[in-house]
């Protein structure tokens, strides 16, 4: 009588290759359908009708409610810089820098990353639950029940009006950062007003200015990207949605960090 095979135990390595191996198809397959999802959101943004109206909610949501956040950032990232400038300029003797330094620093990256770090957490998380909702309570499918399309009705106005808002927010990071900066360099570290505002001028251009722009620009785009695709994403009822909106938050700000370098090396060479 034939005696049935006794199961094959796989080796410990084996089975963390097998492990490595799914999670690697697993990003190549999501990355994938992010690509496909983009190209679907380009389509439906150039094809009427065009949702002025949703554009606008959007516009008050993601700005006018995160002007608050945005400029108290602003405001004590500037001040803290100022600080640690100084004390560090100091010790050689050139802290008449520090408003130069720090308007660079905020300019450059602060101000861009910071709102886009800030942006990714408040509104990106917003898009993947709101949309994450309406998806497994249906109401997606019953849109394109009455033949509207739920990427150009759901995505494409939060797409637009992010990309468009976060540079707006960058310029009021930018410029509470410094107004902070100069209040505290010239009232508590006593630096000379005359002198600051002089190195100020001496060493900005509007080339610097349009770097963090550019950035903001980038940044506001590829926020609004991931959250709705993880929005539309969302399965398995309410713990797909709380799921969808962790990876929404945290693929945000990875992206914010990792374009920032790219845009940097890029930008630096043609500006």
């Amino acid at each position: 009588m034939e005696t049935a095979s006794a199961p094959v135990k796989h080796s410990w390595l084996h089975r963390r290759i097998s492990k490595i191996g799914k999670q690697v198809i697993e990003t190549i397959d999501g990355l994938g359908h992010m690509v496909n999802f983009t190209g679907r959101v380009f389509y439906w943004a150039i094809r009427p009708p065009w949702r002025l109206k949703l554009i606008l909610h959007q516009f008050y949501f993601i700005g006018n409610k995160s002007l608050l956040i945005v400029g108290l950032s602003g405001a004590f990232t500037g001040m803290v810089m100022a600080y640690q400038v100084y004390f560090g300029f100091q010790l050689i003797s050139v802290d008449s820098l520090v408003g130069p330094v720090v308007a660079l620093s905020l300019a450059k990256e602060l101000a861009p990353v910071l709102t886009g770090l800030i942006v990714a957490g408040r509104a990106g998380s917003a898009m993947a639950a709101q949309i994450g909702s309406m998806k497994v309570t249906e109401q997606v499918d019953a849109l394109e029940v009455m033949g509207i399309n739920g990427v150009q009705y759901l995505a494409v106005p939060r797409i637009i009006a992010t990309t468009f808002c976060m540079p707006m927010l960058c310029c009021l990071f930018l410029f509470i950062g410094n107004i902070g900066s100069y209040f505290v360099g010239t009232k508590a570290l006593m630096i000379d007003e005359a002198m600051y505002l002089s190195k100020l001028g001496e060493f900005m251009h509007m080339s610097d200015f349009y770097q963090g722009v550019i950035k903001a620009f980038f940044f506001g785009f590829i926020v609004a990207l991931i959250g709705t695709y993880f929005g539309f994403g969302v399965t398995k009822g309410a713990e797909g949605v709380g799921k969808g909106t962790n990876q929404a938050v945290v693929w945000g700000m990875i992206f914010v960090l990792v374009l920032d370098y790219f845009l940097t090396s890029f930008l630096v060479k043609i500006l």
